[in-house]
């Protein structure tokens, strides 16, 4: 058989690049998107001072940290004095008086975390999408399937389909970097929108593990899931369990996309070199 009938050669990454692929998207997403969230702490911060004990939701740009306020004083980054007008005010009085490094406060503790389990689950997902593959033939299309569900729930089974349908709509056999981005960005929206409801009740229940009375911790009943979104739609209406939206797509497109686009980006990058190395 011709050699050149059976398509064009698959150049394989190794896991040691696909981890080292993965490594450098989630240190660059965490450096992009840290800054948004640090301004959005210090904002909700000034509008509700947060007081010993309380909780509030820091984020990295790939996991989400439930932190707990330490500290009386102001010595803490979340407490750091100044009056701001809104975001892009607040970016640049940060800056201004206190340096920019300041926009990246709490990062390394995260990083230290987030890092490992996002090259974790994404060599995972490569790897179990090869070997299913193999299996069941290059083009099925329960693969994203099985292997998100595996790696990380839908959010690629969306990546998959949209980066297919750009490609046909383009007449490219391979993806483009905007492709990649484009389709990072619609599929982590849609994600977000599809998980925000658990997401909602599982920060309501974070922030209810414990209650102060009377200089006492008391312990509040556990409850389930869905008795917790039941009480949220009889509260707040079915709109409720999606409160948040807009700040949560403003921070995870961008995220997704960034970490997608990149990790596609440097395991090109990685095939070139393999494919000049055949040669030689």
């Amino acid at each position: 058989m011709d050699p050149e009938s059976e398509g064009p050669q698959i150049i394989k990454v190794t896991p040691l690049q696909q981890m080292l692929a993965s490594c450098s998207g989630a240190i660059l997403t965490s450096l992009m998107v840290t800054p948004l969230d640090v301004v959005k702490i210090r904002l909700q911060a000034q509008s509700n001072p947060f007081s010993k004990g309380k909780c509030f939701v820091y984020s990295n740009g790939l996991m989400d940290h439930l932190c707990v306020c330490e500290e009386e004083g102001s010595k803490a980054w979340y407490k750091k004095p100044g009056r701001f007008q809104g975001t892009l005010d607040a970016f640049l009085k940060i800056v201004r008086n206190e340096g920019i490094k300041s926009l990246w406060s709490g990062l390394p503790p995260t990083l230290v975390m987030a890092v490992p389990a996002t090259v974790i689950y994404f060599t995972c997902y490569d790897q179990l999408s090869a070997l299913l593959r193999s299996k069941l033939g290059e083009n099925e299309s329960r693969i994203p399937i099985i292997a998100g569900i595996v790696a990380r729930s839908m959010y690629w089974y969306n990546y998959e389909v949209l980066k297919k349908w750009f490609c046909a709509k383009s007449g490219l056999y391979e993806p483009t970097f905007m492709i990649n981005f484009t389709s990072g960005a619609l599929s982590g929206s849609f994600a977000a929108v599809a998980t925000l409801p658990f997401d909602v009740v599982k920060t309501q229940k974070q922030t209810q593990l414990w209650i102060y009375e009377s200089h006492k911790i008391s312990i509040p009943l556990p409850m389930s899931t869905w008795t917790i979104m039941k009480n949220i739609v009889a509260k707040n209406g079915f709109a409720g369990l999606f409160t948040g939206l807009i700040p949560r797509l403003i921070k995870i497109a961008p995220a997704c996309a960034i970490m997608i686009s990149t990790y596609e980006f440097a395991k090109a990058f990685f095939q070139k070199q393999n494919a000049q190395r055949q040669q030689y």
